[in-house]
């Protein structure tokens, strides 16, 4: 349901001059003054100028500093002209399945080399000498049922490690802890390549990762299959966009146990037609010849 990305929120944004309310966002810790400024700012809003943010309380102006956000509701207002909400395009996924193609393979495994560890928590797998990897999933930063998207925008052009499958390139990829992946996949976690790579929990920081940076081992400049930087970038904006613009987006149902309605729960929830495709799409996918697989 929309509602689920709006029931933790703790900060609440309104337009100032109209008192329509705008948005908010669930803070744990690592939000920023000026990270709420410049989410407004760059992505959020559309506004002539520069905007000032006001306690709703107290009238006080916030400060564009490092202190970290206080909870409460703040008034935006633009320096000249009216504001509204941005309609940057948000791009609805699901979480992803594991993939039915050597391609796949190539992926994970070329995921786990690199990583060994879940980047975002720093969990570092017991048992990954043996090549055990339960707990742990290679996830897409971009999600592979949209790749009409990935085209249609050139976003190969984050990958720099030669290969004819790019979404499949390990640059497109982080190794996570499967419920780390899960909200990953959701856009409730995300990374901000420019802050310092530091985590934003969206929601309720089940895994105490919001604060945190994403590990130096996939993302070291010296090293050709470091994630791409301008995947995250992508992502991180997608989160912004997905919990904090007016009610917020979606969160898919992904846990369908044998026996259950998948086809009638999704079709009773929002956005049925779309999360059906990419549901199918995610599960469908076919597999390639041996051909396709001989370069990667």
């Amino acid at each position: 349901m929309s509602d689920s990305r709006v029931s933790l929120r703790n900060v609440n944004y309104y337009n100032g001059q109209t008192g329509d309310h705008l948005g908010g966002v669930r803070q744990n810790g690592s939000i920023t003054n000026a990270n709420f400024f410049h989410m407004l700012m760059d992505i959020l809003l559309v506004v002539d100028g520069i905007i000032t943010i006001s306690n709703r309380e107290t009238g006080e102006q916030m400060p564009l500093n490092t202190n970290c956000l206080a909870e409460g509701d703040y008034n935006i207002f633009p320096s000249s002209g009216e504001i509204r909400s941005s309609e940057e395009r948000y791009v609805r996924r699901v979480y992803s399945r594991r993939g039915r193609s050597r391609r796949d393979s190539y992926f994970r495994n070329a995921v786990r080399a690199r990583d060994q560890r879940c980047v975002i928590s720093g969990t570092v797998s017991p048992e990954a000498d043996f090549d055990e990897w339960d707990g742990f999933e290679a996830a897409h930063v971009f999600p592979m049922e949209r790749e009409s998207l990935w085209w249609e925008c050139g976003f190969d052009r984050f990958i720099t490690r030669p290969g004819r499958h790019a979404m499949n390139s390990v640059q497109n990829g982080l190794l996570l802890e499967a419920g780390i992946h899960q909200r990953f996949d959701n856009f409730t976690v995300s990374v901000n390549p420019d802050d310092g790579y530091k985590i934003t929990d969206f929601r309720g920081n089940l895994f105490h990762v919001d604060g945190r940076v994403l590990e130096f081992v996939c993302r070291n400049p010296a090293n050709i299959d470091r994630v791409a930087d301008g995947l995250l970038r992508w992502h991180f904006r997608q989160a912004v966009l997905a919990n904090m613009r007016g009610a917020g987006e979606p969160i898919f149902e992904h846990d369908y146990p044998p026996g259950t309605d998948m086809m009638g729960e999704i079709m009773e929830g929002p956005f049925a037609a779309e999360q059906m495709e990419l549901e199918l799409f995610s599960r469908l996918r076919t597999v390639p010849s041996e051909s396709e697989d001989s370069v990667y």
